[in-house]
């Protein structure tokens, strides 16, 4: 079984949102063809924040990019972004989402902060993805979406050590890039770590024909 995850491909990470990812309204056009791939289950992820969550430079009286400790964990400090129940929060209407089987929403404890589709940054606590995997006896996952460097790569390094052949469909993603090179050091990170890094092309290869 297949598993196809988009990630946070939400108002906010996208041009004129709050958290705004660089080009990440470019993805469409790749997200939406591979919605179309014959994927066993298609799952998308929502960043869902209170709106006192910990990684709100705003809550902090500080400046977005600057970083505080955290019981002893080192947090970078966002723009408010993603607020539950708000525009910024919902799903882009540049790509299919209404193709999607079901949704898996995350950050949503105020005192973690939260980039993996299955666990918070500290791996206390789980979202319901790995159960639904594993109810669906699901082997391979291959994720797209934003951030390239953030949520994607920690989701990445997350279904790998599950025990999940892991691909990123890289044409599918775009980074913040804090730093010019965040994006480059992810990608090497994820094939250090055993992920397979695919195109579009690639996957429309291997899965043989659309739907």
């Amino acid at each position: 079984m297949k598993a196809l995850i988009l990630v946070d491909i939400q108002n906010d990470f996208l041009p004129n949102g709050s958290l705004a990812v660089p080009q990440g309204d470019q993805i469409f056009p790749v997200v939406n063809q591979l919605l179309k791939c014959a994927f066993d289950l298609k799952i998308a992820t929502k960043d869902w924040h209170p709106k006192n969550h910990i990684s709100f430079a705003a809550n902090h009286s500080k400046q977005p990019g600057e970083t505080v400790l955290v019981d002893g964990f080192e947090q970078i400090l966002w723009p408010v972004h993603c607020v539950k129940e708000t525009w910024g929060a919902e799903f882009a209407t540049g790509w299919d989402s209404h193709l999607v089987d079901k949704v898996i929403y995350k950050g949503t404890d105020p005192s973690i902060d939260s980039y993996s589709t299955f666990f918070d940054n500290e791996h206390v606590q789980e979202t319901p993805l790995k159960a639904y995997l594993r109810e669906y006896q699901v082997e391979e996952v291959y994720l797209a979406g934003l951030a390239t460097e953030y949520c994607v790569k920690y989701s990445a390094l997350d279904s790998l050590g599950l025990g999940f052949r892991t691909f990123v469909v890289i044409d599918g993603c775009r980074g913040v890039n804090l730093n010019a090179d965040d994006t480059d050091h992810a990608i090497h990170e994820l094939l250090q770590a055993g992920a397979e890094i695919l195109s579009l092309a690639d996957v429309q290869a291997k899965l043989n024909r659309p739907l």
